[in-house]
């Protein structure tokens, strides 16, 4: 089963980095944070991947060639070229990286890559999204239900300190940074059947508007709720709270 990862954008809002690298290509704990996403759904094995590149994709592109020679020990004989990997990670990872275009947006990306699902299911998620969630249960949800489309719900973290207050003025409670109790967005993490690109036009498609909108109303979208930890990165403070995790033990390990 493969697992696309959209991969192309400009990531505009995290400009710290993205002039001179892609978003996914911005490192957490000294790999790229496309690496850990992989990294998720190959724990549960998972490992056929198809990157949508576009905005700086040689980057990518060159990473995932040399990425045994990152990763490991080596040595090389400089008269033949010959390269042999000493120790470290074995990565048996499928992965097509296609170019979907510089300036397509989310649903364009998929669109392009109708011809390498093989009429199929395949699960999607955003180059530059981390969590714990469980991928055979959200494939086995997906399964049971029955629908073209599967999308992950999640309750993110709040920006600020969120604070009750009485009639008084009084503070009844703080809470620093909680996770929010109402409301749930689109986490990514998702699972389409064949049948989504129906929903799917041109490379101005945005997946998160007209395609899901329309699977929703047709009653063919369904939300497989994630309590657990999830965290985007939109931002530089984003990325350097995911730093700061890596310090410890990464709760998406």
């Amino acid at each position: 089963m493969k697992t696309v990862i959209l991969a192309g954008g400009f990531g505009t809002r995290l400009s710290e980095y993205t002039e001179s690298i892609p978003k996914p290509m911005v490192p957490i704990g000294g790999r790229p944070i496309i690496w850990h996403i992989m990294n998720s759904y190959a724990k549960y094995d998972y490992k056929d991947f198809i990157l949508a590149l576009g905005y700086k994709s040689d980057y990518i592109k060159d990473y995932f060639t040399t990425i045994h020679k990152r990763l490991s020990d080596f040595s090389i004989n400089l008269g033949n070229g010959k390269i042999n990997i000493i120790n470290g990670p074995v990565l048996d990872w499928d992965i097509s990286l296609i170019d979907t275009g510089l300036n397509s947006n989310t649903g364009g990306r998929l669109k392009r890559l109708e011809n390498f699902l093989y009429n199929d299911r395949f699960m999607v998620t955003y180059g530059d999204g981390l969590s714990n969630i469980n991928i055979k249960k959200l494939l086995d949800f997906h399964t049971n239900h029955g629908k073209i489309a599967t999308i992950s719900a999640v309750r993110p973290s709040a920006r600020f300190g969120e604070l009750q207050i009485a009639e008084n003025d009084n503070v009844i409670s703080f809470k620093e940074k909680p996770q929010l109790e109402k409301g749930w967005i689109n986490g990514g993490f998702m699972i389409f059947q064949p049948e989504i690109f129906k929903y799917l036009n041109g490379d101005d498609c945005i997946l998160e508007k007209e395609p899901l909108e329309n699977l929703s109303k047709d009653g063919e979208l369904v939300s497989y709720k994630h309590e657990g930890f999830w965290q985007c990165m939109d931002t530089k403070r984003d990325r350097d709270h995911l730093e700061s995790l890596c310090n410890n033990s990464p709760p998406w390990i």
